[in-house]
């Protein structure tokens, strides 16, 4: 497990913070707990190799912006992640969200308390983007139940939309701006 390290936000029971390199073990280790739970919803980095190249991305690409949210009370353990990927600035002010839970955290309202973090860390001076989209593939009613339960609102599907686990993926497009979190 990671060292306890400063949070970007923090909620009751979690916090959330960017991944660092030094994380790799700890990720590593809870993504082959999970391996039941993500297939065939995603497939995390499992190996040292791919959790750098993973992480590289996120630390390095200013298109994107990962987050592990970690629980307080458990010594700072990483209990999922979430990602925004695509960042563009400019008219758009948008980010596409990934996420995932690992098996230990799953089911107990872990994720959604990081995802109202990150959703208001997007929205605040940090990035200061306007609009949130996830796309989740419709039978993964975890991922949907999430999307829901942080104040998304179903826009529409797209078939075919993304390539998973050696297949392209239907999905429901779900998506939050600054203004409903406002409201």
């Amino acid at each position: 497990m990671a060292e306890h390290r400063e949070y970007l936000a923090e909620g009751h029971r979690v916090g959330i913070r960017p991944f660092t390199y030094e994380d790799g073990d700890e990720f590593i280790a809870r993504v082959r707990e999970s391996k039941d739970l993500h297939h065939p919803w995603l497939a995390p980095p499992a190996s040292p190799d791919a959790y750098a190249l993973y992480a590289g991305r996120l630390i390095e690409d200013p298109t994107k912006a990962g987050f592990l949210v970690c629980e307080k009370d458990d010594g700072g353990a990483v209990a999922g992640f979430i990602n925004i990927n695509n960042i563009v600035q400019g008219g758009f002010l948008c980010g596409a969200l990934g996420y995932g839970a690992f098996a230990h955290a799953a089911g107990r309202g872990l994720m959604g308390e990081g995802l109202g973090l990150v959703v208001r860390y997007a929205f605040g001076p940090a990035l200061r983007l306007h609009r949130l989209e996830i796309n989740v593939q419709p039978g993964n009613t975890a991922s949907v139940a999430l999307a829901r339960r942080g104040g998304f609102r179903l826009e529409g599907f797209s078939p075919d939309f993304l390539y998973i686990e050696g297949a392209w993926r239907d999905h429901e497009r779900w998506a939050i701006t600054s203004d409903m979190v406002k409201r």
